[in-house]
This record gives structure tokens, C-alpha cells and sequence, in this order.
């Protein structure tokens, strides 16, 4: 993968987030703060937990840091796979930020 498709493949990673915390917002009852700050999104739920998103462009990685723990995710076969196998990014996301909010949130692409 060349820098190029990493950064085009990680911005549609992130504004899909973003989007994602749109509609949830709208949708539901949860209040999820995303700021973005360059490569870097930090969610914020209303007992002030957080997950924080951030690109690692040298490694051509997103990383994730929950409560749960810090993942590491690569593009892999159209979509972005844990690097220790422990899953899709989206659907790990999904877990990690309704564990922190309390309630069932589904973050997609």
C-alpha cells in the first residue's frame, strides 16, 4: 500500500466515524462528542469516558484506544483488520464505544 491509498483509505475511515456519530446522535439517546484534530478523533460519551482514533502513517495503521484496550488495525482484503486478529475495525468499534456509552451503538462505513 502506497502512503497515498493509506491516506485516502484512513479519511474515508474517519469521516465514516464521523458520520456515524452523527446519525447516532440523531437516532438515539446518546451523546457522543467526536472532535477531530488531523489524523485524530476523540469520542467522548456522558460519563466522560473516551476512545481515542488516531493514524500511524509511517506504520500505515489506525490505532484504537478504549477502556478495553489499545488496538492496532491495517487495510487488509477492503477493509480494516485488528493485527492480531481480534476483528474487524468497525464492528470492534461498535463493541468498545457501547460497553463505554451503556447502550447498544453501531458505528459502519
Amino acid at each position: 500500500m502506497t502512503d497515498l491509498e493509506f491516506l485516502t483509505q484512513a479519511e474515508h475511515l474517519l469521516s465514516a466515524v464521523e458520520q456515524s456519530c452523527d446519525r447516532i446522535n440523531d437516532e438515539t439517546e446518546a451523546d457522543v462528542d467526536n472532535q477531530r484534530l488531523g489524523g485524530m478523533i476523540t469520542l467522548s460519551f456522558a460519563n466522560r469516558s473516551q476512545i481515542i482514533l488516531n493514524l500511524q502513517k509511517p506504520l500505515h495503521e489506525v490505532w484504537m484506544a478504549a477502556k478495553s484496550g489499545g488496538y492496532h488495525y491495517k487495510w487488509l482484503e477492503g477493509c480494516w483488520q485488528d493485527t492480531k486478529g481480534q476483528g474487524e475495525f468497525f464492528a470492534n468499534l461498535s463493541r468498545n464505544a457501547s460497553e463505554q456509552a451503556g447502550q447498544s451503538l453501531v458505528f459502519s462505513a
